[in-house]
């Protein structure tokens, strides 16, 4: 636990050292973690929003260029999701009809399979906006549940509007005085105000679980 503190520190708090001590690289290092979250189905823990907004913080103060930055995040995102597309469409069916995986947690697949199931083809924008279901939309999507062509016009549409609205945050409230003081609370406030949607779809799933239940 103490390490992985340490690690979502220097990617958010310090990231300002942190582009100081590796530089360009800074540029490929967030295109890499953007793309493996994106990409990656068994890696839906890694920073996504609250990376985004320090990163257009760091910008903000002149250690990176925003507009080089905003290109490659949102091509990495892209990149990201279509590779999950693939990887669902290879190994999906067999993944989703199995009870259990050793690699995938089916439940995470199941609440993004309901939420297809409720939103249709904006699934994959809005769960840019949703922590794990983010990482498992394009999973979910390549397994069945959108053809390629329908895809990657809602891929391109919600990396463009992910990026552009979470680092766009960063860069513009980075340097007001009360964010730049309260820095890492922002960013935890960040993380907790993403994974509210997935709170309240848990919190009506048991409502619904409950209603339905006999009465004793």
């Amino acid at each position: 636990m103490h390490e992985l503190l340490a690690i979502f520190r220097s990617l958010t708090k310090n990231l300002d050292q942190f582009t100081i001590d590796h530089g360009n690289a800074t540029y490929a290092i967030l295109m890499a973690i953007v793309f493996v979250e994106t990409g990656f189905v068994i890696m839906p823990f890694l920073p996504g929003d609250s990376l985004l907004f320090a990163a257009g913080a760091v910008a903000s103060r002149g250690f990176l260029s925003a507009p080089l930055l905003a290109l490659g995040l949102i091509a990495a995102a892209v990149i990201g999701d279509t590779v999950n597309y693939h990887i669902g469409k290879a190994i999906g069916p067999r993944v989703m009809k199995s009870e259990q995986s050793r690699w995938f947690n089916k439940k995470h697949l199941v609440k993004t399979h309901k939420f297809f199931e409720k939103y249709g083809p904006k699934t994959i924008v809005l769960a840019r906006f949703v922590p794990i279901v983010r990482t498992f939309a394009p999973f979910v999507a390549g397994a069945g549940a959108m053809n390629y062509r329908t895809f990657i016009v809602y891929n391109v549409v919600g990396a463009v509007a992910w990026v552009t609205l979470m680092l766009g945050s960063g860069y513009l409230l980075g340097q007001i005085p009360f964010v730049k003081e309260r820095f890492e609370l922002i960013v935890i406030g960040i993380v907790v105000l993403s994974v509210m949607p997935m709170v309240v779809e848990w919190w009506r799933a048991r409502g619904a679980k409950t209603e339905e239940s006999p009465s004793a």
